[in-house]
C-alpha cells in the first residue's frame, strides 16, 4: 500500500512491526481495540486460517459463526488482495501456523 488514508495511520503500522512478543502485541490491541473489535479482527483471521486450509464455508460458518459475508469478504481478500496471503505465508514458512490451525495455545 502506498498511499496513507488517515493521518497517523503509517504510524500505527510502524508501532505495530515495532513489538517483539506476543505479550506485548496483547497489551498494544487491547488498549487500542474495543473487545468487540478484537473479536471481530480475530475472527477474519481465523476464517481466514480455515479458508486458506481448504475449509468449505460452511464448516468456516460452524467453527467461527462468522456470517456468510464475513466468510465471503475474507475469501475475496485472500484470493486478491494480499495482506492475509502474505501474513499466512510467513506464519507458515516460522512454522507457527499448518493447515488452519490456531496460533492459541
Amino acid at each position: 500500500m502506498s498511499t496513507i488514508r488517515h493521518p497517523g495511520e503509517n504510524a500505527l503500522y510502524e508501532a505495530i512491526l515495532s513489538l517483539e512478543t506476543v505479550e506485548q502485541c496483547q497489551l498494544f490491541f487491547e488498549d487500542i481495540c474495543t473487545i468487540k473489535e478484537l473479536q471481530a479482527i480475530s475472527q477474519r483471521f481465523r476464517v481466514a486460517c480455515l479458508l486458506d486450509s481448504g475449509s468449505n464455508y460452511i464448516e468456516v460458518s460452524e467453527a467461527t459463526g462468522a456470517s456468510s459475508a464475513t466468510i465471503s469478504r475474507v475469501n475475496r481478500c485472500l484470493n486478491y488482495g494480499g495482506g492475509y496471503r502474505t501474513a499466512l505465508d510467513a506464519l507458515k514458512k516460522a512454522g507457527k501456523l499448518d493447515d488452519g490451525q490456531d496460533l492459541e495455545t
